[in-house]
C-alpha cells in the first residue's frame, strides 16, 4: 500500500472580497476542496472594505460602490455562481439585475448649489481647452506620464467645471492623484461619460454590499467547507528561491490571538497575500464625538506588504500608498432616521425616490459634501419605519459652511447640522436630531491607491519566478484595470487562481468603451456639448 497523494492546500491571507473571490474559484474552477481552503483574517468579520453593519446605535457602512454592467464582467463573472440567500435558485447576479431594473437609476438632482438650487448638471461646462488636456492625457502612454499628478495636466478651468464635480465625486478624486488612475479611468468608464449627470448607468444590490454580495459568497464557501479563521494577522512569509529563479512560501508566520504560531507550505500548497488595506485604521464618531486620526498603523493592513517588500525588489513599495495620510483621507457618515421627515423633504427637492437618485453633491460646500439615498431596507433586519443616508466629504481638513469647522473636527450632530443648511432645511434640525444618529467614519488611507506612482510600485499578482503565490487586492499592478472598484479585486483574484494552477479559463477581457462606435459618438456628443 501507498500512502494517497497529498491534497493541495490555500491558505489566503486577508477575508475581503479578493481572498472570497479566489477561493471561489479556486473550488469552482481549480477543482480544490473546500476544506483545504484557509482564510485567514485579522478581523472578526469577511468582507474587508465591504463592509455594513448595525445595532442599537445605528446602522453604518464605511464606503459605497459604484457597479455597472459594461466594466465589471470578472465580478459578474463570479457572482453568477452564488446562490442568493434568500433563494438558491436566484444568483446574486440575477438579483443585482431584477433589482436595478425594479428601481432603475435617474438622478435629478446630481448636483445642488448655493441655497439648495439643484443646478443642471447635464451643462458639463467644458470648453476648448478643457477637451483639448482630456484629450492629451488620453494619448499620453502610462510611461511618459509617469508619477505625475491630474492637477499637472489641467487648466484651473477644468477643475470648476460641473464635469469635474461629478466625475471626482462618483469616484472619489482629489486633484492631486495619479494622472495615470485618471486616464484608466476615463478610458475604463467613458460609457459612463454622457449618463454622468443622471448617473443611469450605476446598477444596485438589495440591500447593502455586505448583506448582498459578502454574506452570501460567504455562506457558499462554508458550505462546501473553507474554514474562516479569524482573530489572525499573518505577520511574514518565508521565502525560498532556487537555482532556477524558482520562490515559493514555504511558511507563513501568525499571530493568533496574540501568540506565535506558523503554516508550514507543502509543494503542492498555495499561498494569496492580500497587500495592504484602503480601509485600515478606520475609527468611528457617533454624534458627541468625532472620529480619530489614527495615523501610526495600529492594525495589519499595511505591515505585511512592508515585511515582504523588504525581500525582494519586485514586491513593491508600500510606502508610496500609505506614506501620506493628509493626501489620502476622507470621511463618510452613516445617518439612521427612526422618522421619515427628512427622507420627504429630500425626496421633494431632488424629485427622486428613494434608492433612485444615485449620488447628489453639494458643488460649493467646503468639505465637498455628497451623499445618497438608498431604498430601505438597506440593511438586513432593518426595521420598516427606519431609514438611512450614506454620504461623505472630500476635503477633511476644510471649514464647513454652516459649523464653521472641518469635518475631521465635527461630530454627528455637526455633520447633521451642515448637511441641512445644504439641503436648505434648518427648519427642520431639531425634529431631525431628536430622531436621528449620524456615525462618521475617518479612513485614514482610503483612496491610497491613487497616490501617484510608477509601473513598479505595485508589484503583479503572480511576481517572477513564484511557483506558489500571488499578491491580492488594491495594491497589485493589472495593467489598464482600475483601483478602488470591487471588479479590480475579482480580477486580480481570477489572474492569481487561474496562473498558478495553469488553469485554461478565459479571463473575461477588460471592456474597452471607445471600442463601440455608437459609446464613442455618444462620448464625443456629450463632450463638445
Amino acid at each position: 500500500m501507498t500512502d494517497a497523494p497529498q491534497q493541495p492546500r490555500a491558505y489566503l491571507v486577508g477575508g475581503g472580497i479578493a481572498s472570497l473571490a479566489a477561493a471561489a474559484f479556486l473550488i469552482r474552477d481549480g477543482g480544490f476542496l473546500g476544506h483545504n481552503i484557509h482564510i485567514l483574517e485579522e478581523l472578526p468579520v469577511a468582507g474587508g472594505s465591504m463592509d455594513g453593519r448595525g445595532g442599537s446605535a445605528g446602522y453604518v457602512s464605511r464606503g459605497g460602490r459604484m457597479l455597472e454592467d459594461e466594466a465589471y464582467t470578472c465580478l459578474w463573472n463570479l457572482l453568477e455562481s452564488i446562490p442568493t440567500l434568500t433563494d438558491e435558485s436566484v444568483s446574486v447576479r440575477e438579483e443585482i439585475r431584477a433589482f436595478s431594473a425594479e428601481w432603475p437609476t435617474d438622478a435629478k438632482a446630481r448636483l445642488i448649489g448655493k441655497g439648495a438650487e439643484i443646478l443642471d448638471a447635464s451643462d458639463y461646462g467644458l470648453d476648448t481647452r478643457d477637451r483639448m488636456e482630456l484629450t492629451r492625457l488620453l494619448v499620453l502612454p502610462e510611461s511618459v506620464i509617469g508619477a505625475r499628478r491630474i492637477d499637472e495636466f489641467f487648466s484651473p478651468h477644468f477643475f470648476e467645471t460641473n464635469f469635474w464635480a461629478m466625475w471626482r465625486t462618483t469616484f472619489a478624486f482629489q486633484n492631486w492623484h495619479s494622472a495615470i488612475e485618471l486616464k484608466r479611468y476615463f478610458l475604463r468608464f467613458m460609457q459612463e461619460f454622457p449618463r454622468m449627470h443622471t448617473l443611469s448607468g450605476v446598477r444596485r444590490t438589495r440591500l447593502n454590499q455586505y448583506d448582498s454580495i459578502i454574506r452570501p459568497l460567504q455562506a457558499w464557501l462554508m458550505e462546501l467547507g473553507v474554514r474562516f479563521e479569524h482573530g489572525v494577522r499573518v505577520t511574514d512569509a518565508d521565502i525560498t528561491t532556487d537555482a532556477d529563479g524558482t520562490r515559493r512560501v514555504r511558511r507563513l508566520h501568525l499571530d493568533r490571538a496574540g501568540q506565535p504560531d506558523v503554516y508550514d507550505l507543502a509543494t503542492t500548497d498555495h499561498a494569496f497575500l492580500t497587500l495592504g488595506s484602503m480601509t485600515a485604521d478606520a475609527a468611528y464618531g457617533d454624534d458627541d464625538t468625532a472620529p480619530e486620526l489614527i495615523r501610526d498603523k495600529r492594525d495589519g493592513g499595511w505591515r505585511l506588504w512592508e515585511t515582504l517588500a523588504a525581500k525582494a525588489d519586485d514586491f513593491g513599495r508600500p510606502a508610496v500608498f500609505h506614506g501620506n495620510v493628509d493626501e489620502a483621507k476622507w470621511e463618510s457618515f452613516t445617518l439612521t432616521l427612526r422618522s421619515p421627515l427628512l427622507l420627504q423633504r429630500i425626496e421633494e427637492l431632488s424629485g427622486n425616490l428613494p434608492g433612485t437618485g444615485a449620488l447628489m453633491t453639494f458643488k460649493h460646500s467646503g468639505w465637498l459634501m455628497s451623499i445618497v439615498v438608498p431604498h430601505a431596507p438597506h440593511f438586513e433586519g432593518q426595521p420598516e419605519d427606519v431609514y438611512t443616508v450614506w454620504g461623505y466629504g472630500l476635503f477633511v481638513d476644510r471649514d464647513g459652511d454652516f459649523v464653521h469647522k472641518p469635518m475631521a473636527q465635527c461630530t454627528g450632530r455637526e455633520i447633521l447640522t451642515e448637511l441641512l443648511g445644504h439641503l436648505g432645511m434648518p427648519d427642520i434640525e431639531e425634529q431631525v436630531a431628536a430622531t436621528t444618529t449620524v456615525i462618521p467614519v475617518m479612513l485614514p488611507y482610503i483612496t491610497s491607491q491613487f497616490a501617484p506612482r510608477t509601473p513598479h510600485d505595485r508589484p503583479p499578482v503572480i511576481p517572477r519566478g513564484a511557483a506558489n503565490f500571488a499578491f491580492l487586492g488594491q495594491f497589485t499592478e493589472i495593467p489598464e484595470d482600475v483601483v478602488f472598484t470591487v471588479e479590480y479585486s475579482v480580477r486580480g483574484a481570477m489572474h492569481a487562481v487561474y496562473g498558478l494552477l495553469g488553469l485554461d479559463h478565459e479571463i473575461p477581457g477588460i471592456h474597452h468603451a471607445l471600442a463601440d462606435p455608437k459609446t464613442a459618438f455618444g462620448v464625443l456628443k456629450s463632450a463638445l456639448a
